[in-house]
């Protein structure tokens, strides 16, 4: 037998709220005390479109920073009788409990609804735990403000990730989201394009796209694998954007998952034009970049204070001495961190060009394979020896190379 959890505010049992969404756009509402409080609960008055007039002697910097921007009116003063007039709602949310008393008694006689930090019994409105997904809110009462929050959390993470079934209630128009999956570790991916993905019919895969993704997909997705391997068995490109195009058309949501970020290196742009040519909608979700993700991983920065002022990403799938369109010279002659994808074939030559135009021999050299999952591996070397470590250590795609000072900030040698 289990024995239920004593409530930790005790006068708010037996008491039932009547749910109630709030249309508070252009309506003001009145929030009285600028401490921690008013910072958590001010921006979804904000984002309602809500007329905030804030009443308080001080702020914290945040509250500050939004009454400066023109957000929120800042009256620096203390409550005074009358200050809740013509007002549509209120938030009591000072340390003074006097202070709270007579909000709240001003509030009930001009019939405001009134919710206060300090005594939720002594309050006429509840401040519900709030979480968005899609167009959806999900708000959770239940008079103790931690469990509200624990259950928020796990209906908004469940549509999310795509376990709550939500796509039985509703159903994506046909079209494609370019998806970026990140580097490898699903957890990386965003949140929206986590959801995008859960409400998937098709799903068009790369072959750095987080694997485990797609283990979680349910039975009726149909995956296509789009894989582009190196040197092997690949689809082309125009393959990939027919098939795109072709699903959309037949009446299906289509989501091309891609490693990283669609934009960089991923040919993004390509299957958007491809679509957009077609007439089928698209929706972009950018992902986080290996470029600068897998670096931080293995603890190195691609910018450093007192180190560079810039990083440079270049694609080294096409060599120096072939049709490459980097300018290897102004790459060399630059002082700050350079990355490199794609480039684990070509490093050698890439090297050796980087040496040539004045990059020093000595140079700190940092390769990250598999970044970000469970069989990432760092090796590192010098501009002089990388060449032979990565065939020393048989480093295989995919790999960044990071090539710079910041390499050896947290001393790795």
């Amino acid at each position: 037998m289990t024995t239920p959890a004593p409530n930790p505010h005790p006068s708010t049992e037996g008491r039932t709220p009547y749910p109630v969404g709030l249309l508070l756009a252009g309506r003001r509402v009145v929030v009285i005390g600028g401490g921690q409080v008013a910072q958590r609960r001010l921006p979804a008055l904000l984002a309602a479109g809500a007329e905030v007039h804030l009443i308080s002697p001080a702020t914290t910097p945040a509250v500050q920073a939004m009454a400066d921007a023109g957000e929120l009116t800042w009256h620096r003063r203390g409550y005074a009788e009358g200050d809740l007039a013509d007002s549509w709602y209120a938030l009591v949310a000072t340390d003074d409990p006097a202070v709270n008393t007579a909000v709240s008694a001003e509030a009930e006689r001009l019939r405001v609804f009134c919710a206060r930090s300090d005594d939720a019994a002594a309050a006429t409105a509840w401040t519900a735990a709030t979480g968005r997904d899609s167009g959806t809110t999900v708000s959770v009462l239940t008079g103790d403000p931690r469990h509200s929050a624990a259950l928020r959390d796990t209906i908004v993470d469940a549509l999310r990730d795509g376990s709550l079934a939500a796509r039985q209630f509703r159903s994506r128009e046909p079209g494609v989201a370019l998806v970026g999956g990140g580097p490898g570790d699903p957890d990386l991916i965003t949140v929206r394009g986590r959801r995008l993905l859960a409400d998937a019919d098709v799903v068009v895969a790369d072959r750095l796209a987080p694997r485990e993704l797609l283990a979680e997909l349910p039975p009726h997705v149909e995956v296509i694998d789009a894989s582009k391997i190196p040197y092997g068995r690949y689809m082309a490109q125009e393959a990939i954007n027919r098939t795109l195009i072709d699903h959309a058309k037949a009446g299906r949501f289509v989501v091309r998952l891609k490693g990283g970020d669609p934009y960089v290196f991923g040919r993004g742009g390509e299957e958007l034009l491809a679509c957009v040519e077609a007439g089928i909608p698209v929706t972009v979700v950018p992902g986080i970049s290996s470029s600068i993700s897998v670096p931080a991983a293995v603890g190195i920065p691609v910018t450093h204070r007192g180190l560079t002022h810039e990083f440079t990403v270049i694609s080294g799938h096409v060599g120096p001495d072939e049709r490459s369109l980097t300018n290897w010279d102004a790459a060399a002659r630059m002082t700050g961190t350079l990355v490199l994808l794609m480039a684990v074939d070509k490093i050698g030559a890439i090297a050796a060009k980087l040496i040539e135009h004045g990059r020093p021999a000595t140079t700190p050299v940092a390769v990250v394979q598999e970044g970000t999952t469970a069989a990432q591996r760092r090796v590192d070397a010098t501009l002089a020896t990388i060449a032979d470590t990565v065939t020393a250590e048989g480093i295989k795609p995919p790999a960044v190379i990071v090539i710079g000072d910041v390499v050896n900030v947290l001393g790795h040698h």
